[in-house]
């Protein structure tokens, strides 16, 4: 498992009984999580002197229950700035747990004796785009949500990167990376973190199990002649890491050679020391880039 061990305003305080309580800077949330199957700890008081709790509603969705929260905060890993706000489906702007994913990225950037032009697909508010325009990257983000993408500016420019090479692109990732084919252009990196279910501007369904693998084939084809990474990652309980893995095999390794792991993301839990499951990343590098 990779664990995203270095954050310094955010932490996982206890789990348990299908929830999460948080540390987000000086803010504590208590959220939905169902892989916390097992008993909460005795004596966390964080529980009850939670700042907001989002709470799901037996017919789907949810809301939250404030008691004191400004609208927005931010909290910062290494050099890096996030807005922090609570929103719809218990979510907060963030996923702490791909800065182990950051990490990893800001290190092969900056291990590259070549420039480095990374394509980050389902970019959310930037948090890979922020790691790897800070290592040095030109990026190209790419999000079908124009808010999140104005989101993924102000982290941006928060985190002193606004005149950075980066382009954002509010789009559908299918449909930019088909005209990206069509115009030659080439990546050496490529991250994507595709939702599990959800639907295109003209009402297409897409199903991970059923689309990830013609779309990582479909991407492939945009990494350059001497390529240095691609990153996967999933929040799909229904996929295991290595079926990642097995797909960047068949399709990247096959082409480039390279390297590939696997594992599942996690993050340390106050309370227990034993590591909350956050979803999974496949890698494949290419050592001798």
């Amino acid at each position: 498992m990779w664990i995203a061990d270095k954050w310094k305003e955010f932490e996982v305080l206890d789990c348990g009984g299908g929830e999460k309580v948080e540390r987000w800077g000086k803010q504590i949330l208590v959220r939905p999580d169902p892989q916390a199957i097992w008993p909460k700890q005795k004596g966390v008081s964080a529980w009850k002197t939670a700042d907001a709790t989002y709470h799901r509603s037996s017919s789907g969705g949810g809301k939250w229950n404030i008691k004191k929260l400004p609208p927005q905060w931010d909290i910062h890993y290494r050099e890096l700035t996030f807005h922090i706000k609570p929103m719809s489906f218990k979510h907060t702007g963030l996923f702490p747990e791909q800065a182990a994913n950051w990490d990893y990225i800001d290190g092969l950037i900056r291990s590259s004796d070549k420039p480095v032009r990374v394509l980050n697909l389902f970019a959310y508010t930037g948090g890979a785009t922020l790691a790897a325009a800070a290592a040095g990257a030109s990026v190209c983000h790419v999000d079908a949500s124009k808010g999140m993408t104005q989101w993924a500016k102000e982290n941006a420019a928060a985190s002193g990167l606004a005149d950075r090479p980066i382009r954002w692109i509010v789009d559908d990732c299918k449909k930019f990376v088909e005209r990206e084919i069509r115009r030659g252009h080439k990546y050496d990196g490529i991250i994507m973190d595709p939702p599990s279910y959800g639907r295109g501007p003209t009402g297409q369904v897409w199903k991970i199990e059923q689309d990830i693998a013609d779309f990582i084939q479909l991407t492939s084809q945009v990494l350059s002649d001497d390529p240095l990474f691609m990153l996967v990652n999933s929040y799909s309980t229904g996929l295991a890491p290595a079926v990642m893995g097995y797909i960047l095999g068949t399709t990247v390794a096959s082409r480039f050679g390279g390297q590939i792991d696997c594992q599942e993301l996690g993050l340390p839990v106050k309370s227990t020391g034993y590591a909350l499951p956050c979803g999974n990343t496949a890698r494949w590098v290419n050592p001798n880039r």
